[in-house]
């Protein structure tokens, strides 16, 4: 990427990260102490039909987007992780309890969403940390796995958020990732992830097909979830960004403007 490119785009990155600062804390404080995913959901073909829990059956369709991004490698039963950018802490409860972790700890910038995490999950062995995605507030070589679901495109540094991956993995430890950027993005991306020292790049496909799967299955809950959010004012802005088959996400998706893809990354010994 030329510098000028890089410039812009760090420019552009922080003013979404300046913008995403102020909105996931005032959707936080006005949404349902339900509403524990932010993503966008997964779904196959035929369908995964994992088991869930009653309980967890609404949540279906962003719960597989994390099963199938956290199970890339095997198991996480008895192995440390890291979760950056927790959101709510659906995901992280989900894994805990279904996948057996050693210990779970799900970071966010947002405080109020970690306030909402340490009272909506409180489960042994999982805690939250308020944190910065670019400046991990954990020791070297502190984690099994670590993983992201759809919010490195946020980082004004991703190369940073990258080497602090890096940085707080074991060795043998692996990256489980999943995210989505513009096609005219994806060079440039997929360089940074093959340009990190001490990282290499196990797997990668592209799941447009299933997230907008996902994204239809899901669409009714989110429009209800977003009802008690948005006013009236801001609905237009709201409807725009909520993962829904009308919103520009979905089409950008559909017309392969966007690519969607998951990743796993093993840190070398």
């Amino acid at each position: 990427m030329k510098l000028a490119d890089r410039t812009l785009d760090i420019t552009m990155r922080k003013l979404v990260q300046g913008f995403n600062n102020r909105m996931y804390p005032y959707i936080t404080r006005r949404v349902d102490q339900d509403v524990v995913f932010l993503n966008w959901g997964y779904e196959d073909a035929p369908p995964m039909g994992i088991p869930l829990e009653p309980a967890d059956e609404p949540n279906r369709y962003p719960i597989q987007l994390y099963h199938c991004t956290a199970t890339q490698s095997g198991e996480l039963a008895g192995k440390r992780v890291l979760e950056v950018g927790c959101g709510h802490g659906g995901g992280a409860s989900y894994l805990t309890r279904a996948l057996d972790p050693a210990s779970y700890v799900g970071l966010d910038m947002n405080r109020a969403g970690i306030e909402f995490c340490r009272r909506r999950h409180q489960l042994p062995g999982l805690e939250f940390v308020q944190g910065d995605a670019q400046n991990l507030p954990f020791p070297r070589e502190s984690f099994d796995a670590v993983i992201n679901i759809e919010s490195s495109h946020c980082y004004p540094h991703f190369d940073r958020f990258l080497g602090e991956v890096e940085r707080v993995l074991r060795p043998g430890g692996v990256f489980l990732y999943a995210d989505v950027r513009h096609r005219l993005q994806c060079e440039g991306w997929d360089a940074a992830l093959a340009s990190v020292p001490g990282l290499r790049v196990v797997s990668c496909r592209e799941i447009n097909v299933e997230v907008m799967r996902g994204i239809e299955l899901n669409s009714a809950r989110w429009r209800a979830a977003m009802d008690s959010v948005a006013p009236r004012l801001l609905r237009r802005l709201a409807d725009k960004a909520t993962p829904t088959p009308e919103a520009e996400l979905y089409r950008k998706m559909e017309s392969g403007q966007s690519s969607y893809r998951i990743y796993c990354l093993s840190k070398t010994a």
